[in-house]
Order: structure tokens, then C-alpha cells, then sequence
């Protein structure tokens, strides 16, 4: 089951809600995050339905489309508990975007491209560290917000570290080629 899935169940967890409502909460608290569709919401909603984890408990119009509230089964309630019980395993392989355009970038066009790539990117990754460093000293930002820019600061700070080692590799790479 996705992350999604379970996001939406521990929304529910508070009580009833629509789908719409599951999304504008969805998106406040993971202010940072991707927003999540209201077609991902709906189609979410309707596998938890099938699969006994929600349920529906009505419908209102209120000056608009039908809207149906979902609520929580117990067995909802047990599918989170256990999900949040459960550990994530650290990725066995390493895949990025990020690194595969670096090899690539070695393969293809060797090290000045890579070169070239590796520095441009550690511009963008340092640009992006510096918003969120903001949004950490801003008073306006929620402890969601706080932890959300903590937690991609630290993923930042891992790919410059990276960037930086990398770089370095690829100036020796250059140095060895061309002496």
C-alpha cells in the first residue's frame, strides 16, 4: 500500500471527512511535499473502500457537488498501526536521477561534461538549502514546515557532500587523463 494511503488513513484517524477535505489537509500539513491530486485522493479512497479500511458514512451537498464523508473501520485503524510499527529498510541500491546523469555524463562526454554538471547542479542544491534554511528561521512556519525543510536540508546536505567528492574524483580523472 502506498504512503498516500496511509497519509489518508491517518487523516481519517481525527474523524469523517470528505475528499476534498482530505486533500486541503493533506496539503497544509506536508506543506513542502508534492500536493496530492484529488483524482490520487478519490481513487485512494475508493481501494481503502474496497479493501475494508474505510468507509463511507454519508453524503452532503452543502451549495455544492455530493460530497461523501469516509471514516475509519478498525480495520483501518489496525493497517496504520501496523505501518507506523514498521521499519523502513534503508534502499539496498542506489538509484538517482542525480547520479545517473553524472555517469552518463562520463560515458558520453566525458569529464569536462560531468565536470561541468556536477558544478552547476551543486549551485542548484546550494540554492535550495538556502530557502529552506529560511523557512526554518521564518515565524510564519508551522513545526511541519520546521521538520519537512529539516528533513530535505539533511538530504541536501548529503548530495553536496556528494557533489563535492565527486567533483574532486572527476578533477583527478582530469588531471590523470591530461598529464
Amino acid at each position: 500500500m502506498s504512503t498516500a494511503a496511509h497519509v489518508l488513513l491517518a487523516l481519517l484517524a481525527a474523524g469523517p471527512q470528505h475528499g476534498y477535505d482530505l486533500k486541503k489537509a493533506h496539503d497544509r500539513r506536508f506543506p513542502r511535499a508534492k500536493p496530492i491530486a484529488f483524482g490520487q485522493v478519490y481513487g485512494t479512497l475508493g481501494r481503502l473502500e474496497r479493501d475494508g479500511l474505510v468507509e463511507k458514512r454519508g453524503q452532503s451537498r452543502e451549495g455544492g457537488p455530493d460530497r461523501t464523508e469516509f471514516a475509519l473501520t478498525d480495520a483501518g485503524r489496525e493497517e496504520l498501526r501496523a505501518w507506523l510499527e514498521t521499519i523502513e529498510t534503508p534502499a539496498p541500491y542506489v538509484s538517482s536521477s542525480l547520479l545517473a546523469k553524472v555517469v552518463v555524463a562520463l560515458l558520453v562526454d566525458g569529464v569536462e561534461q560531468a565536470r561541468d554538471y556536477l558544478t552547476a547542479q551543486r549551485r542548484a542544491h546550494t540554492a535550495r538549502l538556502r530557502e529552506l534554511t529560511t523557512v526554518k528561521t521564518d515565524p510564519e512556519s508551522s513545526l511541519g514546515d520546521v521538520i519537512a525543510a529539516d528533513f530535505a536540508i539533511a538530504h541536501l546536505d548529503a548530495d553536496l557532500r556528494w557533489l563535492h567528492t565527486t567533483l574532486e574524483r572527476v578533477a583527478d580523472l582530469h588531471r590523470e587523463v591530461h598529464s
